[in-house]
């Protein structure tokens, strides 16, 4: 049986799950920034940036009472974020590598 959520915790789930937002969104556009500019220090602050979102959704995953399978998907969530930045790069350097390789 599914425990229902405490009251409490919705106000601190719904702060982590802003938290999860912004983190998630400095993680992305450090790693790009990374990419771009082809500095390491700014992927380094793109992990540390990851590193605090996986703390904030665990603290989400917790305040809401999710177990068993749903904490799975946490998981599986979890490691898609870490590596879709990758194929996304990847992706795009491959769509306008003829764009770039003409205006050169």
């Amino acid at each position: 049986m599914v425990e229902p959520v405490v009251a409490q915790h919705i106000l601190i789930a719904a702060m982590a799950g802003a938290m999860v937002v912004l983190f998630g969104a400095i993680y992305a556009m450090l790693f790009a920034w990374s990419k771009i500019k082809k500095d390491p220090r700014y992927m380094i602050g793109a992990y540390f940036a990851y590193s605090i979102f996986v703390v904030f959704t665990a603290i989400m995953a917790y305040t809401l009472n999710l177990t068993g399978f749903w904490y799975s998907i946490v998981a599986v969530m979890l490691i898609g974020y870490l590596l879709a930045p990758h194929g996304v790069w990847h992706l795009c350097v491959g769509t306008h590598k003829q764009e770039v390789e003409a205006i050169e």
